[in-house]
């Protein structure tokens, strides 16, 4: 049995490589594939395919956050393993051979799996309202250990307007620290970097390709102690950005043709009221998932959707299937963007009655995905004074309100979730090992499974 390394680098695409020496040389000296994702595009209903080798339709991961009807609420970022249907890549491997052992780093839904060790973000939300970086672990001891050694966890650098390399290289080191301490049979590591500024800035910005740089030290730094740990090395991505610049409020379009009902909360703030809405969208980058209340509605509900600027496809009934999103957690129809558009979780008309978590950093509470969260309002005089005053309060262990997020929408230059329009702006994957009949060659996320297992097992009886 070979040990395998997985580095997850988000929003790689091959056109990066000419700026990532270490990634470079990795897919010189071994192999290179484009990858083609499964739609939507998004981290969690990749990361589920990847280590299911099944689509969302079977694996029920069908974004990053979807309708809980029994609940009547939009969840996202749930972490819970138990919601991804289908056997994970390293209990496959466990059947194959009871020795072997997983280490699962920041990589999605990572509570309570079966991997032997797993570290993902979990905040402690204390009763007074407080946000207080932590992680989650199994083995519990591990969380300890790994405060101990790198101390507590960056999350206000691993998501927000604060999102820098600084998250990523504590994931690198805790992720060594495990290797050094366990010797995974197979280890998984994300590394998120590129995707900040990929949305903030858009895939052209000359910025980008400093962060190519930094993320490229950064996995090169990891791809070098595992290799000499005796590890072969696999580095893929989910998703590429493409650039946008037309913003689409799917819900307040929904609004002005009477589907949605909100509710006022203290006569100053507006819910969305997803179980009182007649249809409602769950907006989760360039995808839109919406559901319906009466099945009359659909095909009313998708004509007054394609007509809209911005809109590339609606699909419903049969053509579900043909995406691969034909189950019960997705929407009635399915609404994708344009390469240049992207759709808002906004639902209220007027910003003064917008909720107050839609200017903080809040992924639980907004009924969909906000990349605005990457941002400081830019009417705040001092930005990075008044965001550090807020920080430096809770980090005294006092109450605040991180009220320092926009709600200007046109700030988002780069997105993703749409299907690839060509290989170079797709994901890939590169492996330390020659493969000269499969080098170039397509891989579907559904075959990595398979593919990581093959390497991991080959030559053994």
């Amino acid at each position: 049995m070979k040990k395998v390394l997985v580095v997850l680098v988000v929003g790689l695409t091959p056109k990066h490589l000419k700026d990532a020496p270490r990634l470079k040389k990795l897919a010189e000296e071994g192999l290179s594939r484009p990858l083609q994702p499964v739609l939507p595009a998004v981290t969690c209903a990749v990361q589920s395919s990847l280590l299911t080798g099944k689509m969302p339709a079977e694996t029920g991961v069908v974004g990053n956050g979807w309708y809980f009807k029994e609940l009547a609420e939009v969840k996202f970022w749930c972490q819970s393993n138990a919601l991804v249907r289908g056997s994970k890549i390293w209990e496959e491997a466990r059947e194959r051979n009871a020795e072997s052992t997983c280490a699962k780093m920041f990589w999605w839904y990572n509570m309570y799996s079966s991997a032997d060790w797993s570290v993902t973000p979990r905040p402690a939300y204390p009763a007074d309202g407080r946000k207080i970086p932590d992680i989650y672990s199994e083995p519990p001891s591990l969380r300890n250990s790994l405060n101990d050694k790198l101390g507590r966890f960056p999350l206000f650098n691993f998501w927000g307007p604060t999102a820098d390399i600084v998250s990523t290289r504590w994931i690198v080191d805790a992720t060594c620290e495990v290797i050094e301490e366990h010797d995974p049979s197979l280890a998984l590591a994300y590394l998120p970097h590129l995707d900040y500024n990929l949305q903030r800035l858009g895939p052209d910005h000359p910025r980008i390709k400093e962060d190519v740089a930094e993320v490229d030290a950064e996995a090169g730094r990891l791809i070098d102690f595992a290799q000499d740990k005796g590890y072969e090395v696999v580095v893929v991505s989910e998703y590429g950005i493409t650039e946008v610049n037309q913003p689409i409020h799917i819900n307040r379009i929904l609004r002005s043709a009477g589907y949605i009902r909100t509710q006022k909360i203290l006569d100053q703030w507006e819910l969305l009221d997803c179980g009182a809405c007649k249809a409602f969208a769950v907006a989760d980058h360039q995808l839109a998932h919406v559901y319906v209340k009466d099945p009359v509605d659909v095909r009313k509900v998708a004509a007054l959707l394609k007509k809209e600027d911005g809109v590339e496809k609606v699909c419903f009934g049969a053509e579900r299937s043909e995406l691969g999103l034909n189950h019960d957690r997705a929407g009635d129809l399915i609404v994708i963007a344009k390469r240049n558009a992207w759709f808002t979780y906004y639902y209220w008309e007027d910003d003064a009655l917008a909720p107050d978590f839609a200017r903080c950093v809040d992924i639980h509470r907004k009924p969909g995905y906000d990349p605005v969260e990457l941002f400081v309002d830019p009417s705040i005089t001092f930005p990075k004074l008044a965001v550090g005053l807020k920080l430096a309060r809770k980090l005294m262990g006092f109450r605040y309100y991180m009220d320092v997020i926009p709600l200007d929408a046109n700030l988002v230059k780069g997105s993703h979730g749409r299907l690839p329009d060509t290989e170079d702006e797709g994901p890939l994957v590169l492996a330390s090992w020659k493969d000269e009949a499969k080098e170039g060659q397509v891989m579907k996320a559904i075959e990595f499974k398979e593919f990581i297992l093959n390497r991991m097992f080959e030559g053994d009886a």
